[in-house]
């Protein structure tokens, strides 16, 4: 299996390559900065600028499968020029890909995988949302999965199966939102936000870099929820995340209102509610590793804490 991943140097992008060398898959990627694309045996970059339109046709070369996974981070203060950033990377990078794909000979090309989210979920304590669910939620992230997605749907027209996974909140020591809910903790000001009582819908990195592959492996097509078996409240999440860091919670919880003075619009994703099921992933076979949030958040730290154990010590480290 050749896989041509975009997005491959991100916190998601670099857990699948990583996945990809261990099962000896090649994997090529698309880079926008031709300073860091390299050329190895099993690894190999390529330029492309989807803000032009321009993509290095040779990327496609023995691929088997794509992977989308390209889009500016929604974590920056959501002021109008990024918020049209958010949008247009996602949907330039689908355009791109896809003229890209028009033009070469895309015969070998087995299937077609793009990142989504679940922000396209509706705001809701109640709800357990499946892909069924056709509400799409009233905010800028509602509107943006929407457009993403039906971007992504355009590649139903080629001869090869599209799959669009929803992803939730992804756990990792090395990127993305539990870095940052942990710094809080780790200095003695965790707290959980407003009333707690907001889902959270998460995944184990290793888990959803697994997800892809199994979906690319196996030809799926349709929306897939990129989330483990078991959602939990922000309280139990931040608990959780203490237990795990051995840290105290002295502070109630964080009211919404100063949030809002700090990070704008952006605040939203904080407070904002979605309880979304796997059943149709495992349906499918597949199995979670990281089904519950205490073997995940477990497995996060006792792996950071390997990597830290297993790293070389250098003379000044030894010295000291």
């Amino acid at each position: 299996m050749k896989i041509l991943i975009t997005g491959a140097t991100g916190l998601v992008g670099s857990a699948i390559v990583e996945l990809c060398h261990k099962k000896n898959f090649d994997v090529n990627y698309l880079s926008t900065s031709k300073s860091k694309i390299v050329s190895n045996p099993n690894y190999k970059g390529f330029y492309w600028n989807p803000s032009k339109g321009e993509i290095d046709l040779e990327c496609f070369e023995g691929v088997t499968s794509i992977i989308n996974l390209a889009g500016v981070s929604i974590s920056k203060r959501w002021t109008e020029s990024n918020k049209q950033a958010i949008l247009n990377s996602r949907i330039n990078s689908l355009k791109t890909l896809r003229s890209g794909v028009e033009n070469v000979d895309s015969s070998k090309i087995e299937s077609f995988i793009s990142a989504s989210a679940i922000g396209i979920y509706p705001d809701s304590l109640s709800n357990y949302y499946s892909e069924e669910e056709e509400a799409v939620d009233d905010s800028f992230l509602g509107s943006v999965v929407q457009a993403w997605e039906k971007e992504a749907d355009t590649f139903k027209k080629f001869n090869f199966s599209v799959a669009k996974i929803r992803i939730g909140m992804v756990l990792s020591d090395k990127g993305g939102a539990l870095p940052e809910m942990a710094k809080p903790i780790n200095n003695y000001v965790g707290a959980a936000f407003g009333t707690g009582d907001q889902w959270q819908s998460w995944i184990h990195i290793n888990d959803l870099s697994r997800m892809f592959l199994f979906v690319a492996n196996n030809k799926l097509q349709g929306v897939y929820n990129g989330v483990a078996p078991n959602p939990v409240c922000n309280n139990k999440l931040i608990r959780e995340i203490a237990k795990q860091l051995k840290k105290p919670l002295i502070l109630p919880n964080i009211p919404e209102f100063p949030m809002k003075l700090i990070l704008g619009e952006m605040s939203y994703i904080l407070f904002a509610s979605q309880r979304v099921s796997s059943k149709k992933m495992e349906e499918e076979g597949f199995n979670f590793h990281y089904p519950n949030i205490c073997k995940a958040l477990e497995g996060v730290y006792s792996d950071a804490s390997k990597v830290k154990q297993d790293a070389p010590v250098s003379q000044t480290e030894f010295l000291s």
